[in-house]
């Protein structure tokens, strides 16, 4: 069955023309686009644990559970960390099994088509490019504050762009994107080691949290655990979850309806366990080290999430917390303003691995891309001495910096969970059909009950997508048909994989 790809009658023509695993793995060992393979099970979780731990923890518990979910945060992360889980298995299965850069880009590739990957691809350019900048003004929101402390003071037009200000250059998000490209360049066992520092100090920081935190806990305020469900205005503006415009009810903050409402934002936190699988290539032993590290870093981190929620609901009224850094102001609230100093250092120094980690995702999507013809060639050369891509990675970060310098937090979070939740549903499926057209692989990791768990993680992807904003559809649409234009203009011309037949 292995060749079977090769004689289908739809040929070098074929949108869906598919690129079998043994030409994938194939391509990875050209000398001038060959990555250097150098991680192991634990860099792997490191990457993992660096990149999950972030923004949704540090920024986004606060708002969640002042305005959709009270106390019962806890639970919604346990919903999204489910969702998460279901489509890690799958991941697992497709990073053991196809060993190449790229991630579901790759795996649509060899099972559901060319015209798909492409799709999946520019999907997760865009998902890597706005989750990076959304980190890296995160991370700039911190250290402000830390300056703002220490007395120093950015001039008001380097601090970023205000709500009420209008126009505004971010200049810390902007320069912390360009260090990190820098260091990426360098190659991936330095970042690794980097990562491995700082995720320490950042892991640490969480567990002061949950451990200092657990000592003023107020049990008075996680009562009641679940608010009563407050109805919102059900108007039909482009700001209404999409699923309201489709059947017409009327959406709900808080109560049961509100934890899920909670999840589809919470879920942000969750982003980062599919990066694990862009170093698929760059590990050296992928058969055994990739659903390690997948499914390890998923679990540590949704064991943290689920207890810093509990913790920061118990020390604080649900309805007193606040948006911007929720954890340290919740210790100042309770009188101990050592622990929200600490907390704001943790969450600076941890976000910066998070912006590091989302940038190497991206570049080796597109290095992928490009070595596969769809994307120019040009991009998919690796460094002489680093064996790394550098140019892609240079192209990146530069325009990924400048992002972040006009850019604000709020405009961007939805827009990244939808092509996250996105790529779910195209690995779900992929790995189904990849079971029908190529039993005959060798697969050291099987996801269990194929293919009723991959339906259970479409269906529960989908149902997230649908509690978006039908504003953040219609984004992701106008994104999705410029990158259908764009391969026929370029990537379907272009394709090796077509030029090869």
């Amino acid at each position: 069955m292995s060749t079977q790809h090769d004689t289908e009658p739809s040929g070098r023509h074929s949108l869906f023309r598919t690129k079998t695993v043994e030409q994938s793995i194939q391509d990875t060992e050209e000398p001038d686009h060959a990555l250097k393979k150098s991680l192991s099970a634990l860099d792997l979780t490191v990457f993992g644990v660096g990149v999950i731990i972030g923004t949704g923890i540090f920024v986004l518990t606060g708002a969640v559970a002042k305005n959709n979910a009270g106390p019962a945060t806890a639970l919604a992360f346990v919903v999204a960390g489910v969702v998460c889980a279901l489509a890690a298995v799958c991941y697992a299965e497709f990073a053991s099994t196809v060993p190449v850069a790229g991630s579901a880009y790759t795996f649509s590739y060899a099972s559901l088509g060319e015209l798909p990957a492409w799709i999946i691809g520019w999907d997760l350019v865009l998902e890597f490019a706005l989750a990076t900048a959304v980190v890296a003004v995160g991370w700039s929101g911190y250290v402000q504050s830390l300056l703002d402390n220490a007395g120093w003071h950015l001039p008001h037009a380097l601090a970023g762009t205000d709500a009420e200000e209008g126009f505004g250059f971010d200049l810390l998000a902007f320069l912390l994107v360009l260090l990190l490209t820098g260091i990426l360049v360098l190659g991936m066992k330095l970042s690794a080691r980097v990562t491995t520092v700082v995720v320490a100090i950042k892991v640490a920081v969480v567990l002061i949290v949950i451990i200092a935190g657990a000592f003023y806990i107020d049990s008075a305020n996680y009562s009641p655990f679940i608010p009563k469900a407050e109805e919102q205005p059900s108007g039909g503006g482009l700001n209404s979850p999409l699923i309201q415009l489709m059947f017409g009810y009327a959406p709900t903050n808080f109560g049961v309806m509100g934890i899920f409402t909670a999840a589809s934002v919470v879920f942000f936190a969750f982003i980062g366990f599919d990066i694990v699988a862009t170093a698929a290539e760059e590990t050296k032993d992928p058969q055994r080290d990739m659903p390690r590290g997948i499914l390890g870093s998923l679990i540590i981190c949704t064991v943290l999430y689920v207890a810093v929620s509990i913790v920061v609901t118990g020390m604080q009224k649900y309805t007193k917390l606040t948006v911007d850094a929720p954890l340290a102001d919740a210790f100042k609230a309770t009188g101990h303003p050592f622990y929200s100093g600490v907390i704001s250092f943790g969450a600076a120094v941890g976000l910066t691995t998070v912006c590091m980690i989302l940038l190497l995702g991206q570049t080796r999507v597109f290095f992928a891309m490009s070595r596969d013809g769809l994307l120019p060639r040009v991009f998919s050369h690796v460094h002489p001495k680093f064996r790394t891509p550098y140019r892609s990675t240079v192209l990146l970060g530069v325009i990924i910096a400048i992002v972040a310098g006009f850019t604000s937090i709020e405009e961007l979070a939805s827009l990244v969970n939808i092509g996250t939740l996105f790529a779910f549903v195209v690995v779900a499926i992929g790995v189904v059909i990849l079971r029908r057209t190529r039993p005959d692989l060798p697969r050291s990791f099987r996801a269990p009950l194929v293919p009723w768990l991959p339906a259970a993680s479409v269906l529960a992807s989908l149902w997230l997508m649908l509690n978006l904003p039908a504003e953040t559809w219609l984004r992701f649409a106008v994104w999705m048909a410029v990158g259908v234009v764009v391969y026929f203009v370029y990537g379907r011309a272009h394709s090796r994989l077509g030029n090869s037949r």
